[in-house]
């Protein structure tokens, strides 16, 4: 019998009061959404976000301090430099939010900024090999 075996994630769906203006705020801001590339590698569509690598997929405890209690979730960005991804942050005038703890040689950097509709989006640089 042969068995089948999830292959990654295909999509991250979530309410937003205006989809159209966060999808542009998305893409433009980090260049993630639809007809976005995470390397310039090979062609993009007009639905999909060309990525690839590892990803955690975690839960949370519900009474979890690490982001916000009023929000369900948090995505988390891999990031190849992330003073980089932060400028266009910093030129926007845009809360940026790092803690010394949150660092480790062995895990990477870390980094949280907020959509325009407040949802968490922690952004991390794994360590180089």
């Amino acid at each position: 019998m042969a068995v089948g075996h999830v292959k990654g994630i295909g999509g991250l769906f979530f309410r937003a009061r205006n989809p159209e203006a966060l999808n542009a705020w998305y893409r433009e801001r980090l260049g993630v959404g639809a007809g976005c590339s995470a390397d310039d590698s090979g062609p993009v569509d007009e639905w999909s976000w060309t990525t690839g690598g590892p990803l955690v997929f975690s839960a949370f405890k519900a009474d979890t301090d690490y982001f916000a209690a009023d929000r369900q979730f948090m995505i988390n960005l891999r990031v190849d430099d992330l003073d980089a991804v932060l400028q266009p942050f910093r030129e926007a005038g845009e809360e940026i939010i790092t803690k010394d703890e949150w660092d480790d040689p062995a895990v990477g950097r870390f980094a949280r900024v907020h959509d325009p509709e407040g949802n968490p989006i922690e952004l991390w640089e794994p360590p180089r090999s």
